[in-house]
């Protein structure tokens, strides 16, 4: 050890100059300050030269962990190495500076020398997951499986990125031809995070070897309904299929409603004016229809079918009668139970009637897809209230089922699809307020389709009764009627599932300077007034307290996750999806806000490069299905000198604009009330409520 202390002595000295005299004129932490912005100011390579320039001048080790980290970021890992080198000769027991030099040779590929610098760590109990990570990727470097296999287990016991731990630790297993370590491993990795395909496609493969055919068909399935242009997949399903021994509906899952469900009417208030909304029903990922020539319905009540355009009536059904709207040759008629078709030319509306006071209605509409684009996306019935409309669009020759339903009503089978209902309560009516917002402020949306709004993340995930329960609804009831504007506007309600620990403003994201979406910190012990560059690198590998760690009822991969991504399917979606670039050889962001989100990122090839601009093009297009966010940092992988994959560590699902919806939870649970949770989200908004005569600030 001390001939090594000595080597890097040496190389310290002679990689990094000594350092100067600070000008007077500036003190180190306004000089670390002006070097940040520059940062943040999207100048990165201004940047690294004033931390250079300030390093070299004072020795201070910020400056010298956000140097080397842009180096890393801007793919040199080399100089990041010369960086660290010197650092470590000034701070030699200080635990970040020893870890980010074992990270930049271990980008640098100089795995014996990244292996030392972590032997020098000091034991931490918090950060022993990603310790364990790190010396087992130098050692799968070096070719020792054996003691890489060992860290990655203790790494995934420790907890701290247990994704990854597992994946890694399924690819040895996968080297080696044990495919029953390897698929339990990457079965932990997928229930930890169930976004992360590439683990899910390698389970498939897995369990297709150790001959579970069904399992491994469900998988691919999974990863089908995210990513359909993929041949192996494709190549995987067809050839699982005639080996199957279940029926495929039965594995693949899809559930069926027999029974129709008692719902009360939900009757607004006289002060509350509420409107008729059109939502369409199985949509596409875009909000767009879906091709279909068939609608399989079955009213809980006795019902009316009338011609949209004219109230004509066309036929009346009996309670629980089974009829199905067909398209055929371009014409679409009504099945009725006794086989008479009944044609029509546009539209019909079907129209049940409860007898009953106090009783509502539904209709069970027969496979509806659902999640469209996401691992778990399945083709359900469904249950809703209100009326049914089907209309025969000509122009793309398919039938589309549409929900026409009351505003409150609506709101009701929106909340337990977009949030778990065991989430506090006070989280669940903040959730209620901003759905109702958001449904006012986009009526019309896909009109051109004939409806408002769509059931799917384009819109709002729309479950129906199917989705309802007795605290969501409680939530919409509570709050009825209340809303969030600006300028006597309803405001764009935008929200995600995790901001990952700062919501970014929407200029940041790359759509438009809005004074109302703005940042909002959920860190409880981090001061974001004081993030430099490599805090990012911190705040991803060891997570802070935040109240979007918030764990209850939803996965904390949510809040911070990893993804592993082979250079050779990441070249092949970039030339599927965009151009041929060749191989990749680095991905560079370019922008980055201060809230951690990526809105620029180069990607560099072999036979030229490829830039990408805004948060969800650069989320569709460096990963299976697509990232979780576009706030991650990104490290490159070598073998024998040869770039394999790439590791990203990232925080937050969405796009982090606005409210944060484990943040509400993280936030209600601490005992703050809706209004005080919309406020922190929406500061500049003004609370609107039916019973109020004027809008009143959004305070408790």
């Amino acid at each position: 050890m001390k001939h090594f202390l000595v080597f890097i002595a040496l190389l310290a000295a002679c990689a990094f100059p000594a350092a100067a005299n600070t000008p007077a004129a500036q003190t180190e932490e306004q000089r670390l300050q002006e070097a940040g912005d520059l940062y943040f100011a999207y100048k990165q390579d201004d940047a690294l030269e004033a931390y250079i320039a300030l390093s070299k001048d004072t020795g201070n080790r910020q400056a010298f962990l956000n140097a080397a980290f842009i180096a890393m970021e801007q793919n040199n890992p080399k100089q990041a190495v010369d960086i660290m080198s010197a650092a470590y000769k000034l701070h030699p027991q200080d635990r970040e500076v020893i870890e980010m030099a074992a990270e930049a040779y271990l980008a640098d590929g100089q795995y014996i020398t990244a292996e030392k610098f972590l032997s020098l760590l000091p034991e931490d109990p918090r950060r022993a997951g990603f310790f364990h990570i790190n010396l087992a990727r130098a050692q799968m470097g070096l070719g020792e499986k054996k003691l890489a296999k060992y860290n990655l287990k203790m790494a995934a016991r420790a907890g701290t990125h247990p994704a990854l731990a597992n994946y890694l630790l399924g690819i040895l297993y996968e080297e080696e031809k044990d495919y029953k370590k390897a698929a339990d491993a990457f079965r932990k990795a997928t229930v930890y995070d169930h976004q992360f395909i590439e683990a899910k496609k390698h389970y498939a493969a897995a369990l297709e070897k150790l001959g579970n055919y069904n399992e491994s068909y469900r998988q691919y399935r999974m990863i089908y309904s995210s990513e359909k242009n993929l041949k192996d997949v494709n190549a995987a399903l067809a050839r699982l299929k005639p080996r199957l021994t279940r029926p495929e509906k039965e594995i693949t899952g899809g559930k069926e409603i027999i029974k129709h469900t008692f719902v009360k009417p939900l009757l607004p208030p006289e002060n509350v004016k509420t409107k008729q909304i059109k939502i369409g029903l199985g949509m596409r990922s875009n909000g767009r229809p879906s091709a279909r020539n068939t609608v399989h319905f079955i009213p809980s009540h006795d019902f009316t079918v009338t011609d949209a355009q004219t109230g004509r009536v066309l036929a009346r059904g009996k309670a629980k009668e089974s009829w199905v709207a067909v398209l055929k040759d371009g014409k679409a008629h009504l099945l009725t139970p006794a086989n008479k078709k009944i044609f029509f030319k546009k539209s019909v509306i079907v129209t049940p009637r409860s007898n009953t006071q106090g009783e509502g209605h539904t209709i069970i509409v027969k496979n509806v897809m659902s999640g469209a684009g996401m691992t778990w996306a399945s083709v359900d019935d469904k249950e809703y209230r209100g009326q049914l409309q089907i209309t025969h669009n000509t122009t793309l020759n398919t039938l589309i089922p549409i929900n026409i339903v009351n505003i409150e009503e609506y709101l009701q089978g929106v909340i337990a699809s977009e949030m778990p209902t065991q989430f506090p309560m006070d989280a669940l009516r903040a959730q209620a307020v901003l759905a109702r917002t958001y449904a006012l402020k986009h009526l019309g949306k896909h009109k051109y389709y004939g409806y408002d709004l769509c059931d799917t993340q384009n819109c709002q995930v729309y479950g129906g009764v199917t989705s309802e329960s007795e605290r969501g609804n409680a939530a919409v009831e509570s709050t009825m009627g209340e809303i969030l504007t600006y300028e006597n506007k309803p405001i764009e309600s935008v929200f995600s599932a995790n901001c990952g620990g700062v919501t970014q403003s929407a200029k940041e994201a790359g759509w438009y300077d809005t004074p109302y979406l703005q940042p909002a910190s959920d860190y409880k012990d981090f001061d974001f007034d004081q993030l430099q560059p490599y805090h990012f690198k911190e705040l991803l590998q060891y997570p802070h307290d935040a109240y979007s760690r918030y764990d209850k009822n939803v996965s904390l991969a949510a809040f911070r996750w990893t993804r592993v991504v082979d250079e050779e399917d990441l070249s092949q979606l970039i030339k599927r999806q965009k151009k041929d670039i060749g191989r990749i050889t680095a991905l560079i962001p370019q922008r980055r806000g201060r809230s951690g989100y990526v809105s620029r990122l180069l990607v560099k090839g072999t036979k030229g490069n490829l830039t990408l601009n805004k948060e969800n093009v650069i989320r569709n297009n460096l990963s299976l299905g697509m990232l979780r966010s576009s706030y991650f940092i990104v490290e490159p992988n070598y073998q024998d000198r040869e770039l394999k994959f790439f590791v990203f560590y990232g925080g937050g699902w969405g796009h982090g604009v606005g409210f944060d919806q484990t943040g509400a939870a993280g936030r209600a649970e601490d005992g703050q009330g809706y209004k005080e949770i919309l406020q922190h989200y929406f500061p500049l908004a003004t609370f609107e409520s039916p019973s109020q005569k004027s809008a009143q600030p959004a305070k408790k």
